[in-house]
């Protein structure tokens, strides 16, 4: 196996967004150094609204007090990505790419449009009809966003990533104006199916699409293998 192509994953269920940052800050260091290939954690987090750097200086997008956000367990934190504010929570499935671009991918909007591609993908493997919307970015179906995109890209090297709702709370969202993005909706899998959505399934259809995108090789070891989706 060609080391520079090989991808590898980490399914790590559910972690804090702060461990999670940390977590990410050392894998770039060491993708930096050469001493891992391109990694792709696959993740929940508790509920936590991101605020992005759009945010950094107008909170006007987060509609609940901190009071409202304290009584409903909801974190409010502070990132280094692009873009306004997001929530995150259980049944969201997050991923973090950690890719080297060099050589030929040191493209930052084509970057963004390969992860939209890699989700419509995605969402095409369970029979639905994704899309993009010109001048945003993300994963829409119709006027609702299906998956959010925020990332940070350090000497070429990337860090943060997608959101992609599977069987989320969409509730929550009514807490922030979605990425600051007014007059549209958001959906998940679940609601745009009709049923429970196995996060295996998807997490294992979004290791093949982003491998199949970015030209990339996942090993095949029984910790690594994408399970197959169930339709």
């Amino acid at each position: 196996m060609d080391v520079d192509r090989e991808l590898q994953i980490r399914r790590l269920g559910t972690v804090p967004y702060a461990e999670a940052l940390e977590l990410q800050k050392e894998l770039v260091e060491a993708r930096k150094a050469g001493a891992i290939p391109d990694q792709l954690l696959l993740l929940q987090h508790p509920p936590v609204i991101t605020l992005g750097v759009k945010a950094r200086s107008d909170r006007s997008h987060v509609l609940a007090s901190p009071e409202a956000l304290d009584e409903q367990g909801v974190e409010l934190f502070e990132t280094g990505r692009g873009g306004d504010v997001t929530y995150h929570g259980p049944g969201q499935l997050v991923g973090y790419p950690i890719f080297d671009l060099r050589p030929d991918r040191c493209d930052v909007h084509r970057y963004v449009r390969d992860l939209e591609e890699a989700l419509i993908r995605v969402a095409a493997l369970f029979g639905i009809a994704a899309g993009r919307v010109p001048g945003l970015t993300g994963v829409w179906v119709g006027n609702d966003k299906l998956a959010a995109i925020g990332v940070r890209i350090s000497r070429w090297i990337t860090s943060h990533g997608f959101a992609l709702n599977v069987g989320t709370n969409l509730d929550r969202f009514g807490l922030i104006v979605p990425c600051g993005i007014t007059g549209r909706g958001v959906t998940s899998l679940e609601v745009l199916l009709g049923r429970t959505v196995p996060m295996q399934s998807v997490e294992g259809a979004a290791i093949e699409a982003l491998a199949l995108v970015f030209g990339r090789t996942v090993p095949h070891d029984r910790q690594n293998r994408a399970q197959s989706v169930e339709l």
